[in-house]
């Protein structure tokens, strides 16, 4: 037997036999043989007394050329126990009929149609190689100028934005005894350099995507589905699912592989791989945290952080802020010692860090910001902690605090401080910030990002070195010297850290305060 080629199946030597290409196929009778793969095959019903009007088929020859194939609703019964999705076949007789004006699932003019004397067998011994699939893949442009024509039903591919009505960051698990009620499900999907569409999935095509989607280990991103009609539903281009409709995801077929490797930047892909999301050919990695701080744009980091094999990791961003988050605290009291934060004790501030537990602490303000940040690809919340804000204003967050109360002495200690103009006037700015993510985001906890460090938009890539001596660096250096290293420390910067998501995911967010002291 000779190797496979091409994607297509194993081939083996035999003597070939008279046959007809699908190209060569004309109306009317034929007493020949075809040879062709059963790419797929579904029932045809009257749309409205939901009666059986004959069993369809997509089929392919050995030249790639599809065809339409339909067997009589009398001689299904004779033919269908031999028929599966991905055999090869010899049909000899057959007759070919006028292709169909309405939603067409092929190119070709002619129908492969079973008359009484047509004979159907599966090729066990394969003489030659048959693709696996074929697709009609059409822009946005081609799926408004056929809206409502009921004619060709084209195949789209795209990105899932939302799966009835929440999104891919939700890890949203699809009821499926739900979906076998309402019969149907719909998907929010973005094509390739074009608009998100509504996407309608109905009976089979609703209970495939169901099954699909939720046996997956990660959340699957990039959607594909064949013959899809275009209507116009409430003045709005949307597609829907039609019998022969057919679902794949991520990693299923060449295109919607090819569609994830597009989506995601590279450097996302080799992420993804080290972190086993495709578990064909990925390895799995060991260590708790991804330290390679790789390069990407906020989807990446979004796509990077619904991966169920996610873990604690560290990537350079390049956005522009666009606003900042008014609404909570700017900043939180901190240790005097350690930054984590300090709470109101019975005579004095007492620090929240088990391991420092420094008693009648002064309060020191430390920045915990929100701000608007957007690139090419989405937009996110950061949170700036510690040295991060510092670098963007140019000042630190006590200087701030204490210059506001200055110049507003009348107002009492445990007034809030509104966000100063030193970070409004960052709005506009464009940064390479190093942010990390966490157990908090992979658990939907919070889609803030926290800013570890902000760079120079010239600062060459990290080396795998000066990673490891980041990642070794003491707990005190680290929080010290946020300007050289990346890593927050795990007992003070992780506080401040963990600290700001409980702040900033609660509904009463605490409101900043004038530092006290106990002399």
């Amino acid at each position: 037997m000779a190797m496979k080629r091409n994607g297509k199946s194993p081939v083996s030597s035999d003597t070939d036999k008279k046959f007809m290409f699908f190209k060569d196929v004309s109306l009317g009778p034929h007493e020949t043989q075809l040879r062709f793969r059963l790419i797929h095959f579904w029932e045809a019903r009257n749309p409205v007394k939901k009666t059986i009007i004959g069993l369809e088929m997509l089929l392919i020859d050995e030249q790639g050329t599809v065809i339409q194939g339909f067997i009589p609703p009398g001689r299904i019964k004779k033919y269908l126990p031999d028929l599966k999705q991905g055999s090869v076949y010899r049909l000899n007789n057959f007759y070919g009929s006028k292709n169909k004006p309405m939603y067409r699932v092929a190119d070709h003019i002619a129908i492969v149609s079973f008359t009484w004397n047509s004979e159907l067998s599966v090729l066990h011994e394969i003489p030659t190689s048959f693709d696996e699939d074929r697709f009609r893949f059409h822009s946005y442009e081609d799926f408004e100028a056929n809206c409502d024509l009921k004619g060709d039903l084209y195949d789209v591919v795209g990105h899932m934005k939302l799966v009835n009505g929440h999104t891919l960051i939700e890890h949203p698990t699809p009821d499926e005894v739900k979906i076998d009620t309402t019969r149907h499900i719909m998907v929010h999907v973005q094509l390739h350099d074009g608009p998100v569409m509504k996407l309608y999935l109905w009976d089979q095509a609703a209970a495939d995507f169901c099954k699909k989607f939720n046996s997956y280990d990660n959340t699957p991103t990039v959607l594909l589905v064949t013959a899809v009609n275009t209507k116009r539903l409430g003045g709005t281009l949307a597609l829907t699912s039609m019998s022969p409709s057919r679902v794949f995801m991520d990693y299923d077929v060449q295109p919607t592989i090819d569609y994830f490797n597009w989506y995601v930047s590279p450097s996302l892909v080799s992420i993804l791989y080290r972190l086993g999301s495709n578990p064909e050919i990925a390895k799995q990695v060991s260590a708790d945290v991804v330290t390679k701080r790789e390069t990407l744009t906020i989807a990446d980091i979004f796509t990077y952080m619904k991966q169920e094999s996610a873990k604690d990791a560290f990537f350079e961003c390049t956005a522009t802020i666009d606003d900042v988050v008014h609404g909570s605290a700017w900043y939180y009291i901190g240790c005097s010692g350690c930054h984590a934060k300090a709470t109101k004790g019975a005579t004095s501030l007492v620090c929240t860090n088990t391991k420092c537990e420094k008693i009648n602490t002064d309060g020191v303000p430390q920045y915990r910001a929100k701000i608007s940040v957007y690139d090419n690809s989405d937009q996110a919340v950061f949170v700036l902690l510690g040295d991060a804000g510092r670098v963007l204003t140019g000042r630190h967050a006590s200087e701030l605090v204490s210059s506001y109360f200055e110049a507003n002495g009348s107002e009492g200690a445990d007034h809030e401080v509104p966000v100063p103009e030193a970070l409004i006037s960052t709005i506009g700015q464009t940064h390479k910030f190093c942010v990390k993510v966490t157990q908090h985001n992979f658990s939907g906890d919070t889609r803030a990002i926290t800013v570890t460090k902000i760079l120079s938009l010239d600062t060459p890539p990290p080396t795998e070195a000066s990673v490891g001596s980041n990642i070794a660096a003491t707990s005190r250096e680290t929080m010290q010297t946020e300007n050289e290293v990346c890593e927050p420390s795990k007992t003070r910067g992780d506080s401040a850290d963990e600290e700001s998501k409980r702040t900033f995911d609660s509904a009463d967010p605490q409101k900043a305060k004038r530092p006290r002291r106990d002399d």
